[in-house]
């Protein structure tokens, strides 16, 4: 595996079931993006161990991309074509994020969702 999370990041992610209850998947965040050859692996839980709980999308096929368990163990194994291995995106480029602000989720799940307006207009004091 390229780019292995440390154990610092690996231990930052809510722990199994932590999230289950009481957070809808559109606000699930987001800790890793690890990918590889047109597959996506989105995570949100860890079990502190192996397992990794999150999102994944094969093949480009948004259509079957489902939330699920995956083993970090097996992802660091994975060689595509016999040398091209999965990469974890580095965390100063990945930006920790509810499920719904990331896009390949959004477009699996068909969710609709308007990032919050920056407003441009300059507040001005009245005399």
């Amino acid at each position: 595996m390229r780019n292995q999370p440390s154990k610092d990041r690996l231990a930052r992610i809510p722990r199994l079931y932590a999230t289950a209850e009481h957070t809808p998947l559109q606000d699930k965040l987001i800790h890793l993006h690890l990918f590889v050859a047109g597959c996506d692996f989105y995570i949100a839980e860890y079990d502190g161990q192996d397992i990794l709980w999150g999102f994944t999308i094969l093949n480009n096929d948004y259509q079957c991309a489902e939330w699920g368990y995956v083993s970090l163990e097996e992802l660091k194994s994975i060689k595509v074509a016999g040398f091209m291995e999965i990469d974890c995106e580095l965390e100063q480029h990945w930006r920790i994020r509810p499920a719904i602000e990331v896009d390949k989720i959004r477009k699996a799940h068909d969710w609709q969702y308007q990032p919050a307006a920056v407003s441009t207009r300059m507040e001005t004091e009245t005399l």
